[in-house]
């Protein structure tokens, strides 16, 4: 069976933005104090970021190369975050309400950035209605079975009340005949909360997606949204969503509003049986993240805070040119070319600490991550203000304000990060040409991108922190004239040319990379 996966992921640079932290406009009134901007973040303090803030930010993203903005939730929540929704079918009055999508929308489309929304269709915020009645009316709520409850907790009274804030002599009975879904914490809310919960929290009720009206309910969330003029769908632990066909049904009905929507998943380690192409293009592609940050840091990797995260703890290790090389070619092979050319290629998010922070604060190491990002295969995904320096450690850190103040700046770091984005929209190779690794050295190794008529690239990289040899075999560019292009500190317009072996020897500066393209 063939791949079908939207055809401008391959051309797209993403901006993560967290909504509340990214750009304040004065249109978007605000109803009260908020957390002053530079301020540490807490939990549960706003900063007052909003929808229009980033418009009036467009012309700061286009510079930096971005065509593609994938925005965390932004609809109606008591959550900074919005993972807690109140209400799907509108954005979140902080953040503008709905004619402030429309407004960047039409902005982002005029300007070619397309925009990708969060979907959190696995659990809902307290306040979401349906559950709100449920706790006002208990098992006369016509709702009442689009969670789940402990039967007898929506009998016992009315007006219902399933403690949503427990305290530590909550408990409520199970009936025996009572089955879990599966034994995780959310079984456990059952006794504490009288509902199951994500993750046991009590802000999140967990939807009962097997329930053909929540489904539907669901299906025409995403419906709407993608005829409102979104670009696809970005989606919230969509393993916890266990009913037989869900995101088979997903996919279908989105793709038939928008051919081109993309779909990606949260979902941080491989999966090849998420991308068989009924569920989703890709995915998040944390392990591509985790390989990166391991070779780029090398030495400079802080390991305490790498090592406390539930995810990058285990699987980021230190790895030398040829190991990097290995794991490329291994992860790269995981999919069907047509995935791994759409992969979420990411450094970090808000559910991690930030990337400098993890790197030791290096400014190689970003120079070293954001030119792999850009020369691999995969769409690279930039997380607010990583460009400018913008660092933080476990959430909340890593939710930090964008620093909207020049001077602070990493100057060289943002430099960097525009000439090698500009590289990738210049180069149609690194967007859909083959990867084979070619060579490596020490803490050095290349790779070659070749794109047939279309070009060919070749890429060397050192995480060493001395210069580096490489022995480069590129038969595929035999006889072709290779121009080394411009990047801060790399000298450009020096020609290689590979023998009639398509070998060629390179010199890689420490810390740093080159890109050499053919333009045939």
């Amino acid at each position: 069976m063939s791949i079908y996966t939207p055809s401008w992921v391959r051309d797209a640079v993403f901006y993560q933005i967290f909504p509340d932290r990214f750009a304040i406009s004065a249109r978007v009134p605000k109803p009260g104090p908020l957390e002053p901007w530079g301020a540490p973040p807490t939990h549960h303090g706003f900063k007052g970021g909003d929808l229009l803030g980033i418009v009036e930010h467009l012309p700061y993203l286009a510079d930096l190369g971005i065509n593609a903005i994938y925005l965390c939730p932004i609809f109606a929540s008591a959550s900074n975050h919005r993972y807690h929704t109140y209400d799907y079918m509108t954005v979140d009055p902080l953040l503008g309400g709905n004619d402030a999508l429309r407004e960047l929308l039409d902005a982002a489309h005029a300007r070619g950035i397309k925009v990708v929304l969060d979907g959190v269709f696995n659990h809902t915020g307290r306040g979401f209605w349906p559950f709100h009645h449920v706790l006002e009316t208990g098992d006369g709520s016509p709702y009442r079975e689009w969670f789940h409850y402990v039967p007898a907790a929506l009998a016992r009274q009315r007006p219902f009340r399933p403690y949503p804030w427990p305290t530590d002599n909550d408990h409520w009975p199970v009936d025996p005949a009572f089955q879990p879904t599966w034994d995780d914490k959310g079984d456990e809310s059952f006794h504490r909360l009288g509902y199951r919960a994500w993750w046991g929290l009590p802000a999140l009720p967990k939807l009962n997606t097997g329930n053909p009206l929540v489904r539907e309910y669901l299906m025409g969330v995403a419906e709407y949204w993608l005829k409102f003029g979104i670009d696809g769908w970005r989606l919230d632990v969509p393993a916890e969503i266990r009913d037989e066909g869900f995101w088979e049904e997903f996919r279908t009905r989105c793709r038939a509003v928008n051919p081109e929507a993309y779909i990606v998943g949260e979902i941080w380690h491989e999966a090849p049986e998420w991308l068989a192409g009924t569920r989703f293009d890709a995915l998040m592609n944390y392990p591509l993240a985790q390989a990166i940050l391991g070779y780029a840091a090398q030495g400079h990797l802080n390991e305490h805070v790498v090592r406390s995260h539930h995810e990058y703890g285990s699987r980021t290790h230190r790895r030398d040119g040829a190991a990097f090389g290995g794991e490329l070619e291994r992860l790269m092979g995981l999919y069907d070319r047509a995935i791994t050319e759409v992969q979420l290629n990411l450094l970090d998010s808000h559910d991690s600490p930030r990337f400098r922070t993890m790197a030791g604060r290096d400014p190689g190491a970003w120079r070293l991550a954001v030119l792999l990002q850009a020369t691999l295969p995969g769409a690279p995904c930039i997380y607010y203000g990583n460009e400018v320096g913008v660092e933080g450690d476990h959430d909340p850190d890593c939710r930090r304000s964008f620093p909207w103040d020049e001077s602070t700046w990493d100057a060289d770091g943002l430099a960097w990060t525009r000439a090698a984005l500009a590289i990738r929209h210049a180069t149609a190779a690194l967007r859909r040409g083959t990867f084979r690794v070619a060579g490596s050295a020490g803490d050095a190794m290349a790779f070659v991108r070749d794109a047939g008529d279309a070009g060919a690239a070749l890429v060397a990289v050192n995480a060493g922190d001395g210069p580096a040899w490489v022995d480069v075999w590129a038969p595929e560019l035999a006889g072709r004239l290779l121009t080394v292009l411009a990047l801060p500190g790399v000298p450009a317009g020096a020609v290689l040319v590979p023998g009639a072996d398509g070998h060629v020897a390179l010199e890689v500066p420490a810390r740093s990379g080159l890109v050499a393209v053919s333009a045939g």
